[in-house]
Formats: C-alpha cells, sequence, structure tokens
C-alpha cells in the first residue's frame, strides 16, 4: 500500500500569512519520507477549494522543491481548458521535474465553473475522454491538425517534448459505478473517495473496474485504484477527536456552501446528482455536520492512532486499493499537522511493500499497539 498526500483547503480556514506554507512544508517532508505522491486540484470561484485554481501551476512550483514525489493533478477538470494548452502546460511540469507528473481527469460538475465553456457542461463527460485520447496522441509525439481564423489546416506538434514516453493517467471518479468501468476500458487509473459511498459499494466498484481492465486487454492487476482519505494521526484517539472536530466541521460547511451555490446555479452538485436549491434550518445544518463528522470518524477517515487505523488500511489493501491519498489541510493547526505527519510516515512503512513481504499481519498488528503505548 503506497501512501500519499492531498490538499483541498478551504480558504476561510487559510486566513492571514503565508496560504502556501503548510503545501510546502509538508511537501519537502512527504519528499524526504518516501510517501508516494502530492495531489493538487482545481476548483473555481469559492472558498472551499479556492487556493487552487490551477494544479499545473502548483505542480510547476512543487517541482522546483521536491527530487522524488510524483507530482499529480487531483483532479484537473479538463472540460474547462483548451486540450493543447493542457499538454503544453503539463509537459513544462514534465520537464521541471524531470518525468515526475500525473493527472487525474475529472469532467466536472459545477455549472459555474464553466463559464470558461458554457458549451461544454452537457457534453462534459464526452468532452473529457476525447480530450484524453488527443492528449496521448501529442504526448506521445503524433502531430494534429487544427484549423486557423483563416480556415487553413495547421499542423501542430507538442513543444517542448515530454520527459516521460506515456503520461500516467487517472479519472476521477465521486462514485459513479460507469466512471470505474470506463476508466478501465481506457487503461486509466481511478481516483475515488469515501464521500457518498461505504466500503461495501466501492469494493464492489473496484472489482467492476478491473473486470474492464481485463475486458479491453489491460492488465486488470496493473491499474491503481488510489482512495482520498482525511487525515490526522496522534498518539491517543480521544486526544485526535478532539483536535480534529471543530476544524473538520467548519471544512464541512464550507463543502455545503459550495453544494448549494451549485444547486442555486440550476446545475448538479458533486456526484451529479440533482437536488432543490433552498436554504438549510440551522439547526438541521448542525446536526447535519455532527453525523457527518462522526461517520468520518469512524468508518471514512485516517483519523486516530496508528493502531487505530491499522484496520481500514488492511480492509482497503484487501479490496484492492492500492493507494491511500492523505487529506491533511482541513484546518487543524499547521504545526499540529506536521506532527501528525511524524505517525502518519510510520504507519506508511508498516505497509510498504518491504515490510509486507517479510512480516506477517498479526505481527505487525502487534508492533503498531506497542507503538501507540
Amino acid at each position: 500500500m503506497d501512501f500519499g498526500i492531498m490538499f483541498f483547503s478551504s480558504t476561510a480556514q487559510r486566513a492571514g500569512g503565508n496560504k502556501y506554507d503548510l503545501l510546502i512544508r509538508a511537501t519537502k517532508f512527504a519528499d524526504e519520507h518516501g510517501f508516494c505522491c502530492i495531489w493538487t486540484p482545481e476548483r473555481h470561484f469559492h472558498e472551499f477549494g479556492g487556493l487552487f485554481p490551477n494544479p499545473s501551476v502548483t505542480s510547476a512550483a512543487l517541482a522546483t522543491i521536491t527530487s522524488r514525489l510524483q507530482l499529480r493533478a487531483g483532479s484537473l477538470i479538463s472540460p474547462l481548458h483548451d486540450t493543447i494548452r493542457i499538454v503544453e502546460e503539463w509537459s513544462v511540469v514534465d520537464n521541471l521535474s524531470n518525468g515526475r507528473v500525473a493527472v487525474s481527469f475529472g469532467s466536472g460538475w459545477n455549472v459555474d465553473d464553466f463559464i470558461f465553456f458554457p458549451e461544454r457542461y452537457q457534453t462534459r463527460h464526452a468532452e473529457m475522454y476525447a480530450q484524453i485520447e488527443t492528449l496521448r496522441r501529442l504526448w506521445s509525439g503524433d502531430q494534429i491538425k487544427h484549423t486557423n481564423c483563416l480556415g487553413k489546416d495547421v499542423t501542430l506538434k507538442l513543444y517542448p517534448a515530454p520527459v516521460q514516453k506515456q503520461l500516467p493517467i487517472w479519472i476521477t471518479s465521486s462514485g459513479n459505478v460507469d466512471t470505474f468501468i470506463s476508466a478501465g476500458s481506457i487503461g486509466a487509473n481511478v481516483l475515488t473517495h469515501l464521500i457518498g459511498q461505504d466500503l461495501e459499494a466501492l469494493d464492489h466498484k473496484i472489482r467492476r473496474y478491473r473486470e474492464a481492465r481485463a475486458k479491453h486487454g489491460f492488465d486488470p492487476a496493473a491499474g491503481k485504484v488510489s482512495l482520498m482519505l482525511h487525515t490526522f494521526l496522534g498518539t491517543n484517539v480521544e486526544t485526535v477527536r478532539a483536535r480534529v472536530r471543530a476544524p473538520f466541521r467548519e471544512y464541512l460547511r464550507s463543502a455545503v456552501s459550495l453544494e448549494r451555490k451549485a444547486a442555486m446555479s440550476g446545475g448538479v452538485i458533486s456526484g451529479g446528482h440533482k437536488i432543490e436549491a433552498s436554504e438549510i434550518p440551522e439547526d438541521v445544518l448542525e446536526d447535519l455536520l455532527d453525523t457527518t463528522f462522526e461517520r468520518y470518524f469512524h468508518s471514512g477517515a485516517l483519523m486516530g492512532t496508528k493502531s487505530s487505523c491499522r484496520q481500514l488500511v488492511w480492509q482497503l489493501k484487501d479490496m484492492g486499493v492500492d493507494e491511500i491519498a492523505c487529506l491533511i489541510d482541513f484546518g487543524v493547526d499547521d504545526e499540529d499537522v506536521l506532527q501528525s505527519l511524524t505517525y502518519l510516515d510510520e504507519l506508511r512503512k508498516m505497509f510498504s511493500a518491504e515490510t509486507l513481504t517479510n512480516v506477517t499481519r498479526d505481527a505487525m498488528s502487534a508492533f503498531m499497539e506497542d507503538l501507540d503505548e
């Protein structure tokens, strides 16, 4: 099992000071301690995720302070962009990082984001897959033809040429099984989360994903399933609970605000669901935040100690999850997050390929319990 770190700050929780200080410091830690990657998202026009409007820009900056981490977009909302510009930007970052970039593609859901290309909103899913096909051709060195403003055909080739022969590609799924199947059918990896799906549902979708890979001629085991989990580890479960509860509830409040804004604009919310745009009574909202926090804390996040979280990691590994994308910037104090990374690194080491080859599950569990004492 590999572990990466993920960022998705709400700007409401990063007011004042250097808004990117945690990003830089945590990235350096991850680069030095054997984590596999760092994910940065794309978000527009709202505080939730608002520090990250362009993952290629973020990744270009991180390329200059890292030497080993894979730099991943999680996610690039490709229908909001010109395909050729996507390829150019990420090829530059691939060169800056000496071949360490990867992209998880998302079709988007927030209708307000589509002010860039309003005509693409209704066809955004098909648009995304067509863009991936074009990107793969350009990335591999093929030339494509476009018509210029004078009606003349122009042959286009990518410059600068990327370092990697192929761009590692993920498809982001909010839980739709069809997205898992379509990702498998084109040989892509999958990035998903537990928002709106439980472990049993995820298990079924992973099996459908690997079946789709096999059906279309791809090695089913070679595809990577990356799962985002909100993450904060400490030495005592109740201490961790007390530390994360308030900031995580406010983080969720910011997410609810974005969903409601999207509904008010007439579009769908995340996951492609359609809801009525209405005010949520304050007492109902508070109850919702409490209930959601409890669900995440107990069964949908890496919040607790190395010992308390190990069973979830084992379960995910047995289901076929290959990587955990640890979302760490949901409002806890920066210094506490950085301290938490030291415990997360110890958990990561316990599930490294080398450790799993040489240590039984029972022996590892006993060792991890000793570490928490």
